[in-house]
């Protein structure tokens, strides 16, 4: 099936940004930030979906909150962007999507972000909400980590440490399009690197120095998933696009997942780029993708 015209909106705005650093290589991460604010524009605005400002567990915050949703039960989530750039309002549509397809609320978090705050700052801060969330109520097997990128990593990273912790576990990992290598070994990062418009391994070397710093492992399982040991984790969904250069990120972690036992979903939609659900409401590839997150959601 031939993409649509509409999922080409995402294309053009990741060769924009790669366009624009390239042609500023100096670029302040004041002016990165800026840039990949542009984030929010695939996506639609969600009909019939409020949002509220909050503070959990001192980590500002944007609930999204769909009408009829069952209030119960919450996603936390995490955005993308490296973990220095993006931000709760470039993703607050993508989620509000998601909730309201799944019928539940969700929070997105605007962790602290690299290079002022390296790892595990991003950590320390979804394990706190969290927390936050329990004590306000919501029993952990009604709570969903998600994220996209690397938020995706943080959605599975902060499972890994309530598990380290012995904390009730949430009931479900929805990841999109995660960024779990630190290494950068994963043979789709030169065998993609024409068809991503985005991810390249010059970028994402840049993003893990932010990130690690000089003395933080890149093996470390809570920095790099693909080294965490899957027993009894949660039912997970991954989904990538056929195009990334992170496609064998998602591909390897279902791997690693199934062979350790788990219940896994993975969605490999071809002819997309990285995490093409932010095309929620604009192109049929994402709406067709968060249809199938809900009936998987709600099948459980």
């Amino acid at each position: 099936m031939n993409t649509s015209s509409e999922a080409d909106f995402l294309r053009a705005l990741y060769q924009s940004w790669t366009d624009r650093i390239a042609a500023n290589p100096n670029l302040t991460i004041a002016d990165l930030r800026s840039l990949f604010d542009e984030w929010h524009q695939p996506t639609l605005e969600p009909e019939g979906v409020t949002y509220k400002s909050d503070v959990v567990a001192g980590v500002e915050s944007i609930w999204a909150l769909p009408v009829g949703a069952d209030s119960s039960k919450v996603i936390l989530y995490t955005h993308g962007g490296g973990f220095a750039v993006g931000s709760a309002a470039s993703h607050r549509k993508l989620a509000g999507h998601l909730a309201k397809q799944l019928g539940v609320t969700a929070v997105i978090i605007d962790y602290r972000r690299a290079p002022e705050y390296p790892f595990p700052a991003q950590l320390e801060d979804a394990t706190a909400v969290y927390h936050e969330l329990l004590a306000r109520g919501y029993q952990a097997q009604n709570i969903t980590t998600s994220g996209d990128s690397a938020g995706g990593n943080l959605a599975i990273a902060t499972v890994l440490k309530l598990r380290d912790d012995g904390i009730a576990l949430p009931g479900s990992v929805i990841a999109l399009s995660p960024w779990l290598d630190m290494e950068h070994i994963g043979k789709t990062l030169e065998a993609n690197h024409a068809t991503d418009a985005l991810v390249s391994k010059a970028v994402l070397q840049g993003m893990s120095g932010m990130f690690l710093g000089e003395t933080v492992s890149r093996t470390n399982p809570l920095t790099n998933p693909l080294k965490a040991d899957y027993r009894g984790f949660p039912r997970l969904y991954v989904a990538v696009g056929s195009l990334e250069t992170l496609l064998d990120n998602a591909t390897d972690l279902a791997q690693i997942s199934k062979a350790a036992g788990g219940d896994v979903t993975l969605s490999v939609v071809d002819g997309m780029q990285h995490v093409f659900p932010i095309l929620a409401g604009r192109a049929r590839e994402a709406d067709a993708e968060l249809s199938r997150i809900a009936k998987w959601f709600k099948s459980a």
